[in-house]
């Protein structure tokens, strides 16, 4: 496999550096992408980067991610109108930590590479480097007209930029510099808004070590309707399951504008260009999906998580579900469904003391908005519990009916469906 043409016919070259693609091609090499621990989770928008750097291990090169336990604590000002808010180190280091091991995680379940996956962190370059240092060693090879005329640094001039995001360009540069000395790498990798930063690391080598580096970035993912890929309505897309669920994961996919599947296809699925064409071929928009939707769910998120998520679907959206698929389902499977539908809370005291059905449904849950609406519905055969009809008004809620101790499906008709939580 060739990497810059895999990358060519995907569509992920925006920026190519002269003489990468010979350097490529002359035996194997290390290439790297940074990743600065600034939030708790890695996003899909930094799995176009890791992406990257799998088919880099495919075509028989090494990947090297780098996590920012110095960069991170500066703020990097590409893509950014305004200065960022500084973390403090102890939420640094817990966003490190908890990202180096998905970064772990992901590429123990991309299934492919002879070369493993190498996890630095750019803080051992500078712990015990001191201020005057890092100006006479690195400072001194770069001029501010240099600096000033990358666009990161541009687009800041008229709101302002501080010196210390000005002079991220520099640590990153330095970065590359030290990789390359101390772990021979020679590419470095990102989004188009990196070029600046990338190029200032080549820079810098060519002129302390005089060394040749090189480079490729990825152009910025963006959805058809010109929207910020990476988010959703609600907010962005994590890798955490526990910050975005793997049933709404895979929801964000199923629900992609259809015009932006080509793209996703080819940014995020392994496939190769024969089945990704076949795939297309077909012209069943909703087969691809549900095909790439269950492809990066089950390699994010594992395959027991797939298929807990085919359980919430068939209980959402399945009206022959029954019981058995109801009680099938595990309290973590459970909960997704609660993100999913309205879930009023309860205490536990009231399910202890046997709460009549009528009141569980009005007073308690809010379910119906009065006595008797609940017993109309009962009687018109359209409220059931866990799944099973409801016929007599003398029913009690109780202990028994409790999902993992925890939940009770309640069903008004077939489209209005609340799982309440009991605290």
């Amino acid at each position: 496999m060739d990497f810059i043409e895999e990358l060519r016919w995907r569509g992920l070259i925006h920026d190519l550096t002269p003489g990468v693609e010979e350097h490529l091609q002359s035996g194997s090499v290390r290439g790297y992408i940074g990743f600065d621990p600034t939030a708790p989770s890695l996003t899909i928008g930094n799995y176009v980067q890791i992406m990257l750097l799998q088919f880099l291990q495919r075509a028989g090169h090494q990947p090297v991610a780098l996590m920012g336990g110095a960069t991170g604590r500066i703020g990097d000002p590409s893509g950014k109108d305004t200065e960022r808010e500084l973390k403090s180190y102890e939420e640094l280091e817990r966003n490190l930590d908890f990202q180096k091991k998905q970064v772990e995680q992901l590429f123990e379940t991309s299934g492919a590479g002879k070369h493993p996956v190498i996890i630095l962190n750019n803080y051992d370059f500078y712990a015990g480097m001191n201020v005057l240092e890092f100006l006479r060693d690195v400072g001194k090879y770069l001029t501010v007209n240099y600096m000033l005329s990358k666009e990161s640094v541009q687009r800041r001039l008229e709101t302002g930029i501080s010196f210390t995001e000005f002079s991220y360009q520099l640590i990153q540069g330095y970065d590359f510099v030290m990789l390359n000395q101390d772990h021979g790498i020679t590419l470095q990798m990102g989004g188009s808004d990196q070029y600046g930063n990338i190029t200032a690391g080549i820079e810098l080598a060519r002129k302390i070590t005089d060394t040749k580096l090189f480079a490729v970035t990825t152009p910025l993912l963006t959805k058809a309707d010109g929207s910020k890929f990476g988010k959703s309505a609600s907010g962005n897309i994590w890798l955490d399951p526990n910050m975005t669920s793997p049933y709404r994961f895979y929801q964000f996919w199923i629900n992609a504008d259809d015009r932006d599947i080509p793209k996703f296809l080819r940014y995020f699925s392994f496939k190769n260009r024969e089945e990704i064409e076949a795939l297309e071929a077909t012209g069943d928009i909703q087969h691809i999906k549900r095909v790439f939707a269950e492809e990066i769910t089950t390699r994010v998120h594992g395959i027991a998580e797939f298929e807990a998520v085919q359980a919430v679907s068939q209980l959402l959206f399945n009206p022959k579900a029954g019981p058995d698929t109801l009680h099938r389902l595990d309290s973590r499977t459970l909960a997704q469904v609660a993100e999913e539908i309205p879930a009023p809370e309860i205490s536990k005291q009231i399910v202890q003391d046997h709460c009549p059905i009528i009141d569980f449904l009005s007073e308690h849950t809010g379910i119906l908005s009065s006595r008797g609406e609940a017993k109309k519905a009962i009687q018109n055969n359209a409220i059931s519990i866990n799944k099973v009809k409801i016929q007599s008004q003398d029913v009690a809620i109780n202990a028994e009916h409790l999902l993992h101790g925890s939940y009770i499906l309640v069903e008004n008709g077939k489209k209005n469906k609340f799982l309440v939580s009991v605290q």
